[in-house]
């Protein structure tokens, strides 16, 4: 009899143990939900790379290069944890990669059998991937490419210009719409909303309208631009600007 009591002690123990385990496990996946935002500009995005980044550091110390668990990479290539800080925010990371066994996360029998598949992924294209592509290409200093030995090719020098012109276009990048806006950034909805002008062949006095009113629905604090001319400033800088055609002014 205290035999069959032992036994069934330490069957509720194992069962107690992998609940806790199982139940862990699920926080943990539901704390990185960041990971599926499309949003890649908010800010819980952007803490949740860093969270991903200081796990990568602790669990691969002395590492110089990791997995880029990034949409492109895919997990199969190889960079620098700097370069992979970066690729998160550029491409995205991979959605079902919620348990980060590839870093150094241990795996257990709750969980093995939800362990991610990264080879049957598929890229995302969403506008805050399309806007970072396009700040890469006018700045290409700002990333880093390997070249086919392996190695970091060296940055294109720039001057103080463009440096404060890349740091502002990554402030609209970054930047919300609104506060608590985690869907829209000022650049994306500006070069969205420029694209209406032109495909419509809105007039200036007609765009500065609707843009007004649009501004006068959202939240007092937001940072929508009041009208063209500040709007064209910004996508100046991406290489975006567009040609004013005097029949379309008045």
């Amino acid at each position: 009899m205290s035999h069959n009591v032992r036994l069934q002690d330490y069957v509720s123990i194992v069962e107690i143990s992998v609940l806790s385990l199982y139940v862990l496990q699920v926080v943990r996946i539901m704390s990185r939900r960041w990971i599926q935002n499309p949003n890649r500009c908010a800010d819980k995005y952007l803490d949740g790379i860093e969270d991903f980044i200081e796990f990568a550091r602790t669990h691969n110390p002395g590492a110089t290069r990791i997995r880029c668990p990034c949409r492109r990479c895919n997990n199969t290539l190889w960079e620098t944890i700097e370069n992979v800080g970066f690729h998160l925010v550029r491409n995205g990371m991979i959605e079902t990669y919620s348990i980060w066994n590839l870093h150094g996360e241990q795996l257990n029998n709750a969980s093995s059998s939800n362990a991610t598949r990264v080879d049957n992924v598929k890229p995302i294209v969403d506008p805050n991937e399309q806007i970072m592509d396009i700040i890469n290409d006018v700045f290409p200093f700002a990333s880093t490419k390997i070249n086919q030995e392996g190695e970091d090719d060296v940055s294109t020098p720039m001057d103080s210009a463009e440096f404060e012109q890349y740091e502002q276009l990554l402030k609209n990048a970054n930047q919300e719409l609104y506060p608590r806006c985690e869907s829209f950034s000022v650049l994306t909805r500006i070069v969205e909303l420029i694209h209406g002008k032109i495909k419509y062949r809105m007039s200036n006095l007609c765009f500065d309208y609707f843009l007004g009113v649009f501004k006068r629905m959202l939240l007092t604090d937001n940072c929508l631009p009041k009208d063209h001319r500040h709007a064209q400033k910004v996508l100046n800088g991406l290489g975006l600007g567009y040609e004013n055609n005097s029949r379309l002014q008045k």
